[in-house]
This record gives structure tokens, C-alpha cells and sequence, in this order.
């Protein structure tokens, strides 16, 4: 049966069905959406819960914890992560690949409704979800600017307008401000005027929240007519509370003026943001998981006019960062090599057939073959990335070997004097089953990955899909418009012809080279046993290799973009914490590789800062973003008091962890005091190790703590409750929000707190008053010991009251008995940290340049080992470390798969046990070269590079299969040995086997030189891909012949034994395919 005879025939037909496919292909082309990678985003939910005022271990026993049991119990939840700290928990909650993140939200809205009436009664407001991962970097950072406002005025606009209107964006899942807060009138007490007009903190508070009413007030009606009642109940700005009365002295009014200084201001004084080393307040956008990076920057960057029209012209608008111009230019980059990959194929198969006019049947059919699998791309719903681009790329290499089998069969038969239409029809027969051989045999390689589960199953699949749809296109080509222009293309042989000096330079080079190739043919058919152990010692080298070669996750990434965590001494005061940050920014900033650099402190976190940092492109530094952080770490790392940690940021992140390094090992006990006996001593281990860099943990328990034990037989009898001296200190040093002011398009607060030189030291205590219901007063320190503890610590006796007369009567502070504790003594958490429902520190690391992942995790495995921990203390990886752990376990199983899935589909097309196993004798010496590459050139083996082995599996089996279907066809037609066979076979499919080999190795090399964007994520594949094809190219063109001699020996050898038994295992003699059956019959 010759399918191809209906299209060579029909050329009309057949030029029209593949001017289809193209078409079918570009019109999918236009409507396939772009982004960096595969949609591998993991479904992820963080929670947010506020509980103003209270302690870290507070919120993590009565806030977080409910939340957790309560969310532990949603289905496909793969991680839950807590972080408590003064005031807030927030919550994330990671779910499987598969769950669909809406669906889960609602399973998120309901636990939380049922946690509720588990929290405090004096939660403000209900916990709040939003669907984002918080440690996915942002996908672009606004900037506000003004020389006429100040940064309350630009946070208000940028929180009230700009970030409502981002938040409507489709694929925005966050949007966080920061660099200031919102616009606010700040009451800043003056305790010594207070003391002197006996007035006490909580009659300020309860006289200002009684200026703000704003309650309903009626209407009037008479006749016709109606009145709305309105009153001015609201004090607007700072100059409306100056003349408030909270208090009589003597007769007179005391007013807020007289004790107080009142300002507009902002919420929050504990904010700082620089763009550029410039005040800024910045809108940092983060996207939903699973939604298109490219497309959602593109709906920002067409809101900017309109958002630059809502905001006062005062204030410059400008983007800071912007995620896409290099997953733009990697994507160019990718689609440049393929183009590069078209020509050296086209012109490899040139130089083997020395033809232009046969050059154009590859120079169509590769095109033809690619494009029409964007066609499938589209309905696959797949995307234009760097993977599926990848992918068309290597495939360059595969669809063009379909056609030059066909290609080279016919021209065999042309220059045999064979007609070319008869030649077309003949040869395309002939390599008809060897082609869907070769293409299946390559699509079951990726049978197992399509059945992978996890972040790398979901990664590959669609290249695996594109790859598969790009291979079974060709084979559509290749068996009709291949034969049709070979039929109406190619030239007649003419054996009188003059040939040119370079056809004739050519012809005796390869008339050479198959000379030298059939006496050493020769040479290993006479010497099977040395090859035999040749080919052993490939196998055994594999394992030795594969042992020795650096592993990691996947390369490391140079996407341009860089962030950075400042993590501080834990006590540090904001304004010292402020320097810090503007010594880092101008550091950074000043490195000649950097192009912006955006910078904040805040965000309920004290000692710390975030950056984020933009390179300048590829073409204007010499550097990779890997460079530059071992640069500024030298410069960076001689600042004491705090430390900057920089890791570029990566289009593949594993886990909802935020931190300041890429990978985390969480440390877990069954005990918090075994946690904190333990975190830093395994800390300190990981800091020794010369594998590791940046380390540094989330543990937050060493900030100082002012506490005061309460003589509760003095409160009482002062009249007195516990209530009352809570209230009043927070009053003074909380920023406490005492009353809120309406406005028609936000609500902004009134914040009361002691004036800046009364709470920057504990000795204010001793001026603090509490006055009890009976309008006496008493200083704090004469009803309570202070000093400072860890929470929980009693002080050194209880204290006598200091006085019992009015407050005009006393001295301040007089009569205290509390032994003062030296503040640098005691310390307490500043955050509590948990992972499920356990207690947690994680610490993060960062790789030095020149050492893998594999190298690390053992490296912090054998640490943890020599620590001697007990059994209640564990230690795990998180993250993309636990991926690439996981990921590790799971590599020889998967080759192994993608093994016996070829040796299935091979043993069903040929009908034997035996030559699948010949045909599989090919990937030792290529899994040999793919490591021996990778280490020549220093690349770590990565789950890129494990692809770029498991396609070798496919690539190199062709040779075999052009070898042993050729050699049982010569065996079965010409009734001779299967020495004669194979010798034959090896001869006349030499030039066909060097074209193949040489398209595929031109094909995977623009990815293996490539330099340009993204050029790390593809090389590890092209450099293995080119060595395995070179090493094997030389190895098994000895191998698989005697292979064949020893398999098909041992085939006899079993079937004679089974004959005794009359069982034989072949009844008849050796044959191929079963497509030969009828193939004597000749092509009419």
C-alpha cells in the first residue's frame, strides 16, 4: 500500500491542502496570546486579618490560629503559611495545580464565616481574602512624584483614585501602596501641659471622638416644602480642633491648642518611599494567578492617560518597573533562533544533496510543518512562550528528518536512472513505515511527561503537546506534498551531465568518507566483543556521570529585574531604619548596571525595607543580574546594623513565602521553646557553609519590650481599672485612631499619640497619669513596676500608689518602687511565624555564583545531621528547594518511562521483542555526550537539560530505526544473512543518517550558542541536545550493527530452544514491519 500515491498524483489537490494548513496556521498565529512561560501558576488565596493594638503572640493564639483550623480543613490545600505580627496576621494558603482558584475562594469566604465566631469581639473589621501569591514579584511598579504636594496628598490620590481603578483591571489581583499613608489631622500631646491642667489622655480622646458625629439628624417639613436638618458635627482640618474644649482648670477652659500641637499630617509617620533616591509614594501591582503578564500590562499602559487625567497635574505618573520589555525581547530572541534554526537546516540537507532545486523540498516542508502546528497551538488554548517556542525550535531539526528520508530515497532512485515520478512513487513506499516509525516512536518519549503531575508536568506539557503536534504535521507533509515536489521538483538524474567543481569536491568527499566509514565497519563487525564493551562502559559512565553533574531546578533566570530585602537589628528605630534605606538605595542606584531602583519602608514591619531594582537591558551591560548581586553584596555588606538581600527575580517561583533569598529550609518543633533554642543554631550553621550566601530568617524575636507589672490593690483602691491605664497608654504611644473624618470620596482619621521627645525613651512612663472615674489621677509608674521583659515577666515587687490627692498636687512620677530592668537584657517577637498549624522559622539562602542546588541541600542535610537535633525539631526544604527536591526523586523514573514507552510503540510496530531493544542500544553514548556538554560547560542539569535528554531518546533512536528497517527489508527481499543485511544497510543509509543528524544538531544549536534575552533558560537544552547528538553520531554507527548481529543471534538461539517445546516465538523467518507484506507487489 503506498498512502503517499493519491497526492503525488494529484499535485493540484495536494498544493491546495497545504497552502490550507498555512493558512489555518498564520490565521492562529495572530490570536495566540504571549507570555514568558506555560500558565504553572499555583491557585493561591492570602488572608488578612487586623487586630489594632494587639501583640504578635496574640495574633497568632487568637486571630491566626482559629483562621487556621478553620482554613486547614478546605480541600487541595498543599500549604498554609501564618505571619503574626503587631496588629495583623496575614494568612496564605496554597492549593493543588489542579483546583480551580475561583472555587476555592468560596471555599475560602466559607471558612472564614465560620471562623468567626471564634476571633475576638473586638476585631474592627471581618478577615479579608484576596486571590494573589504575596511572593510573586510584581508585575510593574507606578510611581508618584510631586514638587507642590506632599506624599499624604499623593498617597491619598494614589489609594482613593489610582489604585481603585487598577483594582478594575482585568488580571490585576493586588495593588499596594506604599511609601506614605493616608492624609490624617495628628494630635501630638504635650505631657507636662497636660499634667499641669490635670487632663488625662482618655478625656482628650473621648472630647475629640465627640467633635465627629456625623449622625442622622432629621428633616422639617411644612407645606410644600422640606428641610434636610444639617449641622457642622465634623471638624475638617487641623485649625477646626485647635479651640476644642477637653477640660476646665480653675474655672477656665483648657483647649485642645493649649496641650497639644495639631497638624495635617498623615496616619502613619513610620512610612518612607524613594524612587530614584526621590520621595515618592508607589502603587506596586501584583497580578492574579494564572492571568497573562503581557496582556494585563498592556490594559495598564493603556489606562495611563486616563489615569494621569484623575489625579491633580501637580503630580508626575511614571512607571518605575515593568516586567515586559524582557519577556518581549527573550520571546524575540526565541523566535530569531527559530529563523536561524530554518536556514542551517535547509542548508545543511543543501550540502549533502548539493541540489537547490531538491534544497526546496525541506526549504517548504519545514515551514509548512511549524506553522501549521500553530494552528493546534491555538485549540490546545496554548500560548507564544519561551517553552512552546522552544519547542517549534528543536523541532526544526525533527520535521525536517521526515523529509529527507523521503528526499534522499527518491534522489537514490533518480541517480539509479530511475524516472522521477516512478523514483517518487518508488521511494516514498519504501520509507513510508520507516517515517511513522520514526514519528511515533518520538511522540511516545513524551507520553510520560504528558502524564506528569506537579509544577513540572504542567510546565512541559505544553511543550510536549507542541512538540508532538509539530512531528505528527510533518509526517502529514512528508507523505504528501514531500513526494508530490519530489515528483515535480527535483531533477533528472542525467549521468552524462558535467557537474560543477564543488558538486565534484563534494561527491569525493563523502565518497571518501564512506570508504573510511566501511573499513572500520569492517573493523567493529570483526570485533563485536570490543564494541560490546564499549557500549557497556557508555552505560556504565551514564551512571557515573549523572551522579557527578550539578543538579538544579531550573536555570537561573536573567529577567532584568531584581529584589531586595533590608532586614535590620530588630530594635531599630524607624528614623535609623529611614538612613538605612536611603544608604541602600543610593548604593544601588549608583551601580553602572542599574537602571531605577524603587524603595519603601513600612507595611507593618519595623526593621525592615523592600527594593525593587530594574537593570539596564542586555545590550548595555557586560553583567548578568547574577554578577551584579555578588558585586553589590561586596559593597553592600560592611553596613552594620542591617542588610540587604538581592535575588533576581525568576519567572518560575514555587511556594507562597515571601523572603529575602530564593530558597527556604523551614525549621518546625513540636515546642516554641524548642523552636527558638534551635533556629539559631541552624542559622548559624547555614551561614558557615561556603555553598550557601545571603542567608537570613524570618524569626522576629529579639525586639525589646517595656513591660509593667500592675499593683492591681493600688488600681482598685485609686479606683482604678485595668481598662483605664490600657486605654491611656495606648492613647499616647499607639497612633491611636480617636475619630474619623468624612470626606465624599474616602474617610480619613483623626490619630492622637504623645508628642515625638515623649516616647523616645521609657522614662516618659514616669510622666504618663491615669485618671480614675473619680476624677483623681495617678502616674502610671505609682501603680506598676516598669522596666523591660519579655511578655509575661514579672517585675521585682509590686509599687506603692504614688499619690492619692488630685493630679495638681503630685509630682510626676513620684513614689515608684518598680526596679528598673536594663533594656538591652530582654527581648521579645516582633512576628510569629507558623506553617500549618505548628510554630516555624524558615530560613532563606541564595546560591553563590558557581554552585548548584543539589550541592546546597545536601550541603545543609549533612549540617543538619552533625547538629544532633531531637526528633521534636524538623527541618525541611520549602519552595522551589522542595520542587527541586521533589523534582530530583522523580528524574530516573521519568527517563525510565519515556524508555519503556519507546521500547511498547517499537515492539508493536515491528512485532518483536528483539530489535526495539537494538534500537534502544543508541541512547547510552547519547546521555554520555548530553553530560559530558553540560559539564564542559559548566551547566547544571536542570530540569531543562533532562528534557534536552528524554528528546535525545527520541532524536538518536532514528538512526536505528533507518539501520534495522532497512537491513530486515535487504534481508527478507535478498533471501541473505543478517550480517550481509545490516553491512548493507549501514552503507546505503550513511548519507541519510549524516543529514538527519546534522538537521538536528543545527537545529538545537542557535539554542545552545544563544546569548541574547532568556538565552539561560533555553541553552542548557540546546547544549545537551548537540552533544548527545555528536557523541552518539560517532559511537553508534559501530554499536547498533553489531547490536544487531549479537540480538539477532540471540533471537535464533530462543527460538530454536522454544521449537523443543512447540512453542516457537517466530514462526516465521525474520521480518520487518508489517508493511512489507504486500510491498514486493512493487508501487504501480
Amino acid at each position: 500500500m503506498n498512502l503517499s500515491r493519491p497526492f503525488i498524483e494529484r499535485p493540484v489537490a495536494t498544493t491546495l491542502l497545504t497552502l490550507g494548513v498555512v493558512l489555518a496556521g498564520v490565521a492562529a498565529f495572530v490570536h495566540l496570546p504571549v507570555a514568558p512561560l506555560p500558565q504553572v501558576d499555583f491557585p493561591t488565596i492570602s488572608v488578612n486579618a487586623g487586630l489594632p493594638g494587639a501583640s504578635p503572640e496574640t495574633m497568632a493564639a487568637t486571630v491566626a490560629a482559629p483562621l487556621e483550623r478553620s482554613l486547614g480543613r478546605i480541600a487541595a490545600v498543599t500549604e498554609m503559611t501564618s505571619s503574626s505580627s503587631l496588629g495583623s496576621t496575614h494568612i496564605t494558603l496554597q492549593f493543588d495545580l489542579s483546583r480551580d482558584i475561583d472555587g476555592a475562594a468560596r471555599d475560602v469566604q466559607a471558612a472564614l464565616n465560620a471562623a468567626r465566631a471564634l476571633l475576638p469581639t473586638g476585631l474592627p473589621s471581618n478577615p479579608t481574602y484576596r486571590k494573589v501569591n504575596p511572593a510573586d514579584a510584581p508585575i510593574m511598579i507606578l510611581g508618584l512624584t510631586s514638587k507642590a504636594l506632599t506624599r499624604g496628598q499623593m498617597y491619598d490620590a494614589a489609594s482613593t483614585i489610582l489604585a481603585q481603578k487598577l483594582l478594575q483591571v482585568n488580571g490585576i489581583g493586588d495593588v499596594t501602596v506604599g511609601g506614605s499613608s493616608l492624609p490624617a489631622v495628628r494630635v501630638e500631646l504635650n505631657l507636662p501641659s497636660m499634667n499641669g491642667y490635670g487632663i488625662n489622655p482618655e478625656g482628650v480622646r473621648a472630647a475629640i471622638a465627640a467633635t465627629n458625629a456625623n449622625r442622622p439628624k432629621g428633616a422639617l417639613e411644612s407645606g410644600a416644602q422640606r428641610w434636610q436638618i444639617l449641622a457642622n458635627d465634623q471638624s475638617m482640618d487641623a485649625k477646626d480642633y485647635l479651640p476644642l474644649i477637653v477640660g476646665y482648670h480653675n474655672g477656665a477652659a483648657v483647649r485642645l491648642g493649649d496641650i497639644a500641637q495639631v497638624s495635617d499630617s498623615v496616619q502613619d509617620l513610620r512610612n518612607d518611599g524613594l524612587a530614584n533616591g526621590d520621595p515618592a509614594v508607589m502603587l506596586i501591582l501584583f497580578r492574579q494567578p494564572g492571568a497573562n503578564i503581557i496582556a494585563t500590562v498592556d490594559r495598564v499602559r493603556a489606562l495611563l492617560p486616563h489615569l494621569r487625567a484623575t489625579i491633580p497635574a501637580s503630580i508626575s505618573l511614571n512607571v518605575y518597573m515593568d516586567r515586559t520589555p524582557t519577556i518581549r525581547a527573550s520571546l524575540h530572541d526565541v523566535e530569531r533562533a527559530l529563523a536561524i534554526s530554518v536556514a542551517l537546516v535547509v542548508l545543511s540537507v543543501f550540502m549533502f544533496l548539493r541540489s537547490a532545486r531538491a534544497a526546496m523540498v525541506p526549504l517548504v516542508a519545514v515551514p509548512v510543518s511549524l506553522i501549521g502546528t500553530f494552528g493546534v497551538m491555538y485549540l490546545a488554548g496554548f500560548t507564544l512562550d519561551n517553552l512552546s517556542l522552544m519547542a517549534l525550535t528543536i523541532a526544526t531539526g525533527f520535521v525536517v528528518d521526515d523529509a529527507v528520508v523521503v528526499l534522499e530515497n527518491v534522489s537514490r532512485h533518480m541517480e539509479a536512472g530511475v524516472p522521477r515520478l516512478q523514483a517518487a512513487l518508488q521511494g516514498a513506499r519504501e520509507v513510508g513505515f520507516t517515517v511513522l516509525s520514526m514519528s511515533l516512536s518520538l511522540i511516545a518519549v513524551f507520553i510520560p511527561i504528558l502524564l506528569m503531575g506537579g509544577v513540572v508536568g504542567r510546565l512541559f506539557r505544553e511543550f510536549a503537546i507542541t512538540l508532538s503536534a509539530a512531528i505528527l504535521v510533518s509526517l502529514l507533509v512528508s507523505l504528501t506534498t514531500t513526494p508530490m515536489m519530489c515528483a515535480r521538483l527535483t531533477e533528472e538524474h542525467d549521468a552524462a551531465r558535467k557537474r560543477g567543481r564543488l558538486y565534484q569536491f563534494s561527491e569525493r568527499a563523502f565518497n571518501a568518507l564512506q570508504d573510511g566509514y566501511r573499513r572500520s565497519l569492517d573493523w567493529a563487525l570483526a570485533n563485536g566483543p570490543t564494541v560490546m564493551l564499549i557500549l557497556a562502559m557508555t552505560v556504565a559512565l551514564n551512571i557515573y556521570l549523572y551522579i557527578r553533574v550539578p543538579k538544579g531546578f531550573f536555570p537561573q533566570q536573567d529577567t532584568g529585574l531584581m529584589g531586595g530585602q533590608i532586614q535590620a537589628d530588630q530594635a531599630i528605630s524607624f528614623q535609623a531604619m529611614r538612613e538605612k534605606l536611603r544608604y541602600f538605595v543610593d548604593v544601588v542606584l549608583h551601580d553602572p548596571a542599574v537602571s531605577t531602583v524603587v524603595g519603601f519602608t513600612g507595611g507593618g514591619k519595623r526593621n525592615g525595607a523592600n527594593m525593587f531594582i530594574s537593570l539596564k537591558p542586555r545590550a548595555q551591560r557586560q553583567m548578568t543580574a547574577d554578577a551584579v548581586i555578588a558585586r553589590l553584596r561586596g559593597k553592600l555588606g560592611h553596613e552594620p546594623g542591617a542588610n540587604l538581600y538581592l535575588q533576581p527575580w525568576q519567572d518560575i517561583r514555587v511556594g507562597g513565602r515571601s523572603s529575602g533569598a530564593q530558597y527556604q529550609y523551614t525549621l518546625q518543633a513540636d515546642t516554641i521553646t524548642d523552636l527558638r533554642a534551635w533556629e539559631p543554631r541552624v542559622r548559624l550553621m547555614m551561614s558557615a557553609l561556603p555553598e550557601l550566601a545571603d542567608v537570613n530568617t524570618d524569626a522576629q524575636d529579639k525586639g525589646l519590650q517595656t513591660s509593667l507589672v500592675i499593683d492591681h490593690d493600688a488600681v482598685a483602691r485609686l479606683g482604678l481599672n485595668q481598662a483605664e491605664i490600657d486605654g491611656t497608654l495606648n492613647d499616647l504611644f499607639g497612633q491611636r485612631q480617636v475619630s474619623t473624618i468624612y470626606h465624599p470620596l474616602n474617610q480619613y482619621h483623626v490619630v492622637m499619640e504623645a508628642a515625638p521627645e515623649y516616647w523616645q525613651s521609657p522614662d516618659t512612663l514616669r510622666t504618663v497619669y491615669v485618671t480614675s472615674t473619680a476624677a483623681t489621677s495617678t502616674a502610671a509608674t505609682g501603680t506598676a513596676a516598669t522596666g523591660t521583659a519579655a511578655t509575661g515577666t514579672a517585675g521585682s515587687g509590686a509599687a506603692k500608689a504614688a499619690t492619692t490627692g488630685p493630679a495638681t498636687s503630685s509630682a510626676a512620677g513620684t513614689g515608684t518602687s518598680g526596679q528598673r530592668v536594663p533594656l538591652s537584657d530582654f527581648s521579645t517577637p516582633l512576628a510569629v511565624n507558623h506553617q500549618g498549624l505548628s510554630a516555624a522559622s524558615t530560613v532563606s539562602f541564595n546560591l553563590p555564583l558557581g554552585v548548584s542546588l543539589s550541592q546546597a541541600t545536601q550541603a545543609i542535610k549533612d549540617g543538619f545531621a552533625r547538629l544532633g537535633a531531637p526528633i521534636t525539631v524538623r527541618g525541611s526544604f520549602q519552595g522551589t528547594a522542595k520542587a527541586f527536591q521533589d523534582a530530583l526523586g522523580n528524574q530516573p523514573l521519568l527517563i525510565l518511562s519515556a524508555l519503556v514507552a519507546v521500547y511498547l510503540v517499537l515492539g508493536i510496530l515491528y512485532e518483536s521483542l528483539v530489535h526495539p531493544l537494538t534500537i534502544l542500544s543508541t541512547l547510552p553514548s547519547a546521555g554520555v555526550g548530553a553530560l559530558l556538554a553540560l559539564l564542559a560547560t559548566g551547566q547544571d542539569f536542570t530540569i531543562i537539560a533532562l528534557i534536552g535528554v528524554i528528546l535525545l531518546i527520541g532524536i538518536v533512536k532514528k538512526n536505528a530505526i533507518m539501520m534495522i528497517d532497512f537491513a530486515l527489508q535487504i534481508e527478507r527481499e535478498r533471501q541473505c544473512s543478517a550480517r550481509e543485511a545490516i553491512y548493507q544497510a549501514c552503507l546505503l543509509r550513511l548519507r541519510p543518517i549524516l543529514m538527519t543528524t546534522m538537521a538536528a544538531m543545527f537545529g538545537a544549536l542557535p539554542l545552545a550558542i544563544g546569548n541574547g534575552d532568556g538565552a539561560e533558560l533555553r541553552r542548557p537544552l540546546g547544549i545537551a541536545v548537540v552533544g548527545g547528538l555528536f557523541l552518539s553520531q560517532l559511537l553508534t554507527l559501530y554499536t547498533t550493527p553489531v547490536m544487531y548481529l549479537y540480538l539477532d543471534r540471540f533471537r535464533l538461539w530462543a527460538k530454536a530452544r522454544l521449537q523443543r517445546f512447540s512453542n516457537p516465538l517466530e514462526s516465521a523467518p525474520p521480518r520487518g514491519p508489517a508493511r512489507v507484506r504486500g510491498a514486493e507487489q512493487g508501487a504501480s
